[in-house]
């Protein structure tokens, strides 16, 4: 058993809980993402990374209450338990692997939305403990919406935010701030690392892409088994097959078929539609004779 040592609402339905978990802490890399279950009879629920102390042992996940197994997670505590928490998975970011010096020298921008911003943070937070200032924009629907400011300010070289309601900083998409930060503020970018949503992700790649700027996008969302056993996450990165989870979960942007990826994410969603309102009428009584609620 994992033990919840801190838990933090970051925004509305959105907590960070910091696990007990040494041996993760201890491997854990800047990209890497964790697959939990909250007891012996809950599915496997992969989260990203966003932040890790080797030396108290902890490994920090964000989460959003979206489906079943989420909302079951979060109606835990500090001080109760979760069954398992394997990991550091995945991949970590290209970057960790490059020479300090070489990173020095490149101008990196990060693109957080939404509960992207936490796969972010320990990205920027690396660099900043390596001597690289990485700009970061991190984007939400309102300044509600916005989690972890505080804490990526205090790490990144500059900090942008964009609300599409205009509630805090620039008003609009963060792909418009990136065209302003560019074009008007005479910014120029090596690399830009995106983090959010699918949607996001695509049309910040077509943004750079015009640009000509190299892009990293992460596909964390596409994942179930984290091992590359069940072929689920399975996409096409320039023309060719590859798994998010043993794969991944980051890839070049300008090769991602995001219309591929977005088309396996919504069948997803209706398998958890359908998880939600089992969960539902179960909660309620009803039993199953025929087993449809399997």
């Amino acid at each position: 058993m994992f033990k919840i040592l801190e838990k933090t609402e970051l925004a509305a339905n959105i907590w960070q809980m910091r696990i007990e978990a040494p041996r993760v802490a201890h491997s854990a890399r800047p990209g890497q993402f964790v697959i939990v279950r909250v007891d012996e009879q809950g599915e496997r629920v992969p989260l990203t990374i966003s932040d890790y102390d080797p030396a108290a042992g902890w490994v920090a996940i964000v989460v959003q209450t979206i489906g079943v197994s989420t909302k079951k997670l979060c109606a835990l505590g500090a001080g109760d338990s979760i069954a398992d928490f394997a990991g550091p998975l995945g991949r970590p970011s290209e970057f960790v692997s490059e020479p300090p010096e070489s990173l020095r020298t490149k101008r990196i921008l990060f693109v957080a939305g939404g509960v992207g911003t936490a796969p972010v943070y320990p990205q920027v937070k690396w660099l900043h403990e390596h001597g690289v200032q990485a700009d970061v924009i991190v984007g939400a629907k309102s300044r509600e919406m916005l989690i972890m400011t505080d804490r990526m300010r205090a790490v990144a070289g500059n900090l942008y935010i964009a609300t599409d309601d205009g509630s805090e900083g620039y008003k609009g998409l963060v792909t418009g701030l990136i065209g302003e930060l560019i074009e008007k503020q005479g910014k120029q970018y090596d690399l830009v690392v995106a983090i959010g949503p699918m949607i996001m992700m695509k049309f910040v790649a077509a943004t750079t892409r015009k640009y000509g700027i190299k892009t990293i996008v992460s596909l964390n969302t596409l994942m179930v088994d984290g091992t590359g056993m069940c072929g689920a996450c399975r996409v096409s990165v320039g023309g060719r097959t590859v798994f998010t989870c043993v794969d991944g979960p980051e890839f070049d942007g300008h090769q991602v078929d995001f219309d591929e990826a977005m088309r396996r994410q919504g069948m997803y969603r209706s398998l958890e539609q359908r998880a939600e309102k089992i969960a539902q009428e179960r909660a309620e009584g009803h039993v199953c004779k025929i087993g449809l609620d399997k």
